[in-house]
């Protein structure tokens, strides 16, 4: 776990996405991590068993635990789940990055048609673009130099 994480971020993210996206949730269900996969497992088993068109409320009623979910009954079962796995992603990217998010980068990139094929393996391979505090960061320039050849996959 980085440095920078402290406990809550992944609540306080997972919670800014989902009310982002205009979804209500509750509070204490999705608040780790491990929580959070725990309830998408069951949710998940419960659309494969209930089929894509089932709503929230039919997973209630097919599963045990999920009872607190009733504040988003009337969804469509699927897309709140689709959105509670992209709030956990989310949330995980921001806990583990230290508040940044790549989705920003990402949208520059496609937006501007920046030739970079393989942009993502190369932000993957090099964080310390960004990560402000991460701790080969400053000796990202001298790798420039010294073995260009080690960015051939850019």
């Amino acid at each position: 776990m980085s440095e920078c994480y402290k406990s809550g971020h992944f609540q306080k993210y997972f919670n800014e996405n989902m009310d982002a996206l205009g979804l209500p949730y509750p509070t204490s269900f999705f608040d780790s991590y491990n929580a959070t996969v725990a309830h998408l497992t069951v949710m998940v088993d419960a659309i494969k068993t209930l089929g894509k068109g089932a709503t929230v409320a039919e997973l209630i009623g097919a599963t045990t635990g999920l009872e607190r979910l009733k504040i988003a009954a009337a969804f469509g079962a699927s897309a709140y789940v689709g959105a509670v796995i992209g709030s956990l992603a989310v949330a995980t990217g921001r806990s583990l990055g230290c508040g940044s998010r790549i989705s920003d980068l990402f949208v520059i990139v496609e937006k501007n048609k920046l030739p970079l094929e393989s942009i993502h393996g190369f932000y993957a391979r090099n964080p310390q673009i960004l990560d402000l505090n991460h701790p080969f960061r400053s000796s990202f320039g001298v790798r420039v130099k010294t073995t260009p050849e080690s960015f051939e996959y850019a």
